[in-house]
């Protein structure tokens, strides 16, 4: 069995968080370049995008960005667009969520774009309309059950 000279093994590379850059300067789209949300993620690198301009794409995320940055269902991000496949596009940067919302003060994404900021804390905020969501029986009512 042959020793190991390395410092450690992918746990220790999992450690390791390079992608942790609390404040970066916010990226605006160039020429060939789009911004997109991503609709599922399909495995093997690779996600189904709905792009701003109104195409779905399938996108191939660049290795510098695989098994580093974490991109899921409903995140935004900058795609690269191929002349030779519009179908297709790589995925060059993920915005961190207080960046897509600055991208849409900016006006850079539509209004109508569905940030993925707290979907589950946005329940009590539309529901609660004065009511409470529990019953009160009264004691005759317990006896017909």
């Amino acid at each position: 069995m042959p020793k190991n000279k390395g410092k450690g093994g992918k746990n220790r590379k999992r450690g390791k968080n390079e992608a942790d850059d609390e404040k970066r300067e916010l990226v605006f789209k160039e020429d060939g370049q789009e911004y997109a949300q991503v609709l599922r993620m399909l495995g093997n690198g690779r996600c189904e995008a709905a792009c701003i301009d109104g195409t779905k794409r399938l996108c191939h995320i660049r290795g510098k960005m695989h098994k580093k940055v974490w991109i899921a269902a409903g995140d935004i991000i900058l795609v690269g667009l191929r002349d030779y496949q519009d179908d297709k596009a790589d995925v060059i940067l993920k915005y961190m969520p207080d960046e897509a919302r600055l991208l849409k003060a900016y006006g850079e994404l539509p209004e109508n774009t569905r940030l993925n900021e707290g979907i589950a804390g946005g329940l009590d905020e539309e529901d609660d309309n004065g009511t409470d969501d529990y019953i009160e029986f009264e004691d005759e009512d317990i006896d017909k059950i």
